[in-house]
């Protein structure tokens, strides 16, 4: 029961964590996609390419996404797996 009590301590609150995952992958999916679908209409209304240069952004979107998507999933399971390495020692 104390053991638990000090990693509550040093963690924070709980719902922390979770909380700074879901904004920066939710941040990775909405940004691009928005800038695309705005950048792509307006080209498209300027070239008059009406769909193209939107449905090429939404791909460039999608790509730019997963990207940065799996470069935060690997950031925070390096971080776990420090954390955990750290616990296994004490």
């Amino acid at each position: 029961m104390e053991e638990n009590n000090n990693n509550r301590k040093m963690v924070g609150p709980w719902w922390k964590p979770a909380f700074e995952i879901f904004s920066e992958i939710s941040t990775w999916i909405a940004v691009p996609i928005i800038l695309a679908v705005i950048g792509g209409k307006a080209l498209d209304e300027h070239y008059n390419t009406r769909p193209w240069f939107l449905i090429g952004l939404a791909v460039l979107a999608f790509l730019i996404s997963s990207f940065g998507i799996i470069k935060s999933v690997k950031v925070y399971a390096a971080k776990i797996k420090k954390e955990d390495k750290i616990e296994d020692k004490k």
